[in-house]
């Protein structure tokens, strides 16, 4: 069967498959693709799982400018089984996670049953994990573990209290809220829905504040030092806040802007108290830091909680799971079943 290009190694693939595509007017449908609609790639995966991130709501939207060409097959992360490679350090059957660099954007991504990538955009799924809780992680407790193992590379250690986690429901803040309780930490969780502070309580944390206790209507260049260090995955007004009232010494971990792209802070924080705001890169991690992060997050930062966190959705139910992260009403994880 031609697939595009030459396989060392292969198994039998199907004639055709489902996979879930954008035109970027704010709506996907199922398709039926082939192999050989399949991008280039040395590593063929049959697809077990995705997630559903705010960057795969964004990449069906046009106008956020994710995407540069449409169609695509949206789907930042995705885990699997190999079932073709031209790679040597893969084999037929290898189980294994790819996240971020231009899957879903460039590339074609994760929502699909089949999925061609780079052999260097992959990692070994790490012993103690299925390909199932590789996916619960996914890109967001991906990024919640770099924020934390960054934090702690700063110096942070679990006798430094508070750590603030702030749009706490979410999947980065749900992730870093059960990661940091396995770690050993004060964890003060903050979130607009009321109705949540039992789900974060469930998750470990010690402390739920409203949205409000984070972010005054009147932002001032210093507050009252209140956080060791934070993990931000909001931006805006309320990074601007959590810095100005971070601790002497301290650092906050930034990696979304759901808030808003704009940052409204002087540098007074940064030269009176020394706080430190570190940005968070999940895209474009460095492979050996990616995988041990990936490392990690099977062994001292694995959640306790994976099935408090996840819900399973089909790709028939996609649309609607995608919709509902631009609008902020998704609590935790959405996991995608692909096969």
């Amino acid at each position: 069967m031609k697939v595009g290009h030459s396989l060392r190694r292969q198994i039998i693939l199907v004639q055709s498959f489902k996979a879930f595509q954008t035109h970027g007017d704010g709506t996907g449908q199922l398709i039926t693709r082939t192999l050989d609609d399949l991008p280039q790639g040395d590593v063929t995966i049959k697809v077990h799982y995705s997630g559903v991130n705010f960057k795969d709501g964004m990449a069906t939207q046009a106008d956020a400018k994710i995407v540069k060409d449409y169609p695509v097959i949206p789907g930042i992360d995705l885990a699997g089984e190999i079932v073709a490679t031209t790679s040597d350090h893969y084999q037929i059957g290898d189980h294994v996670i790819v996240t971020s660099y231009e899957l879903g954007v460039s590339h074609d991504g994760g929502y699909s049953e089949y999925a061609r990538v780079p052999a260097d955009w992959v990692v070994p799924l790490p012993s103690g994990l299925t390909t199932r809780e590789a996916m619960i992680i996914g890109t967001a407790g991906f990024t919640a573990a770099l924020s934390i193992h960054k934090l702690e590379m700063d110096g942070l250690t679990p006798e430094d209290k508070p750590v603030l986690v702030s749009g706490a429901t979410g999947g980065v803040g749900s992730m870093a809220v059960d990661m940091l309780k396995q770690r050993g930490y004060y964890v003060t969780a903050s979130t607009g829905k009321a109705t949540e502070h039992d789900y974060l309580k469930t998750l470990g944390a010690d402390e739920v504040i409203g949205r409000d206790d984070v972010t005054p209507d009147t932002l001032k260049p210093l507050q009252k030092e209140r956080w060791a260090a934070a993990i931000d995955p909001t931006g805006g007004k309320p990074l601007a806040s959590i810095l100005s009232a971070t601790k002497r010494g301290g650092a906050v971990a930034a990696s979304g802007l759901t808030a808003g792209s704009e940052l409204p802070v002087t540098v007074i924080p940064f030269i009176l108290r020394g706080v430190k705001l570190i940005g968070i890169d999940s895209v474009y991690c460095p492979m050996d830091i990616r995988r041990t992060i990936w490392e990690r997050t099977a062994t001292d930062l694995k959640p306790a909680h994976l099935d408090d966190i996840a819900t399973e959705i089909s790709l028939d139910q996609l649309q609607e799971a995608l919709k509902n992260i631009l609008e902020s009403s998704i609590k935790g994880r959405v996991l995608v079943k692909i096969s």
